[in-house]
């Protein structure tokens, strides 16, 4: 059987460094931080304050009052984020047959403030009122009711599920929309990822784990991948969505073209809950995984947008890890963490990454690591490494892989090229 080729011919992005996907990269070609205070609550006794929130989102701008209130705030960043891409892939859906075109949503957590708060008022109302709950907390909560929603809005009737896999999650639903569409089961889906976790209970969890950064005193400064003095990730919220489709219907409608999607792959590093190996055995598996299934070679690649979420041992067996694949090429590579300045979007990050390197790969511009101070250099970590500090870099772009890793030891990659017909 001969596999359909993939392209990209739609973006969206909901992100503390951008609502939409042209201010996105153009401020992460700035080196913009999307971090400062919390303020979706008072976190001022929590040991982290800070995180990196959407900013000025008002879903009511997008949606009615009546449907916003039966939808956690997760779904709204997926429902606005789809609605951009949907548009910005040109599509016009009283020509298409909606049965062939689906949507895959990836969340890690799903609902978070929905159940808190749910539960808390259960809690506080239980011995007076008895068990009253609203009747939209489980429809609210329950994290595929993204992708559903996204699909009543639109009526595709094609695959329609949510992938969850801690932060590969919306790296696994490109993956499995870019199957589906290869293998002719439809002519597009719509794919991505979205959450919104910066609540009591999302944010006392990471740090009861000590996986965030305490750096109170200097949020913008806070996340800083492969420098010796990182304390851990900072939280962020939002949404990225890609518009993937059969490279003949895209072109017999003449549709826009971003980028190929070339390959993708996926691994367990079956070692740890939350720890990467620490010889990142995983993490290599999967890009060589990736590299395969693209039938591609590790010279073929330019640029890697990596996990890198700036904890301590998690950067350090990313590098390793690429060493090993890359080898020599290792150094011709441009790396980069745009979780510098996005933060981790836990479900949502591989999409938004994944959009960072389809642009670089149109651009030919490479996102900066941010927040890397002369001499802030860990022992363990190779800087003879290109991890594009501090600034953008113009360079050629053929083609770029976006890692995500997620609790649970599981793997995904996304492999995006430069279109040639």
């Amino acid at each position: 059987m001969e596999l359909k080729r993939v392209v990209v011919t739609g973006l969206g992005a909901l992100t503390p460094v951008g609502n939409t996907y042209p201010e996105f990269w153009e401020n992460i070609l700035k080196g913009v931080s999307g971090a400062g205070p919390i303020t979706h609550f008072d976190a001022s006794k929590f040991k982290t304050q800070f995180a990196c929130e959407v900013k000025g989102f008002n879903a009511t701008d997008f949606l009615d009052r009546k449907e916003v209130r039966k939808m956690d705030l997760y779904t709204q960043f997926a429902i606005v984020c789809a609605m951009e891409a949907i548009k910005d892939c040109g599509m016009d859906l009283e020509k298409e047959d909606l049965n062939r075109i689906g949507v895959i949503y990836g969340v890690g957590i799903g609902g978070i403030h929905t159940f808190e708060e749910e539960v808390i008022n259960y809690a506080l109302t239980r011995e007076t009122v008895g068990p009253k709950f609203n009747p939209f907390f489980i429809p609210k909560m329950i994290a595929d009711i993204a992708a559903g929603q996204i699909s009543i809005m639109y009526g595709f009737h094609g695959p329609n599920f949510t992938t969850t896999s801690a932060c590969a999650s919306s790296s696994n639903a490109i993956a499995d929309a870019f199957n589906y569409i290869r293998l002719g089961k439809a002519n597009a889906i719509v794919a991505g990822g979205a959450e919104a976790a910066i609540f009591e209970a999302g944010v006392g969890g990471f740090n009861a784990m000590h996986a965030l950064s305490t750096r109170n005193d200097d949020a913008q400064h806070a996340s800083r991948p492969f420098s010796a003095s990182r304390d851990g990730f900072i939280m962020g919220e939002g949404a990225g969505c890609l518009i993937l489709e059969e490279l003949e219907h895209a072109k017999a409608r003449g549709a826009k073209i971003y980028a190929e999607l070339a390959g993708v792959g996926a691994s367990a590093d079956a070692y740890h809950l939350t720890a990467s190996h620490p010889d990142g055995l995983g993490a290599k598996l999967v890009m060589q995984n990736a590299l395969e299934d693209a039938g591609m070679k590790p010279e073929d690649i330019d640029y890697i947008n990596v996990h890198g979420t700036s904890t301590p041992v998690g950067d350090v067996s990313e590098v390793k890890a690429i060493k090993d694949v890359f080898g020599d090429n290792a150094y011709k590579l441009n790396i980069s963490s745009t979780k510098s300045m996005t933060g981790h979007l836990l479900g949502a990050a591989g999409a938004v990454e994944a959009i960072a390197s389809i642009l670089a790969v149109k651009n030919d511009i490479v996102p900066p690591t941010i927040n890397h101070e002369e001499g802030d250099n860990d022992e363990n970590i190779d800087y003879n490494l290109n991890f594009t500090f501090n600034k953008a870099q113009k360079r050629t772009v053929r083609a770029a892989l976006s890692n995500t890793f997620g609790f649970g030891g599981h793997n995904a990659c996304v492999i995006v090229k430069k279109f040639v017909e």
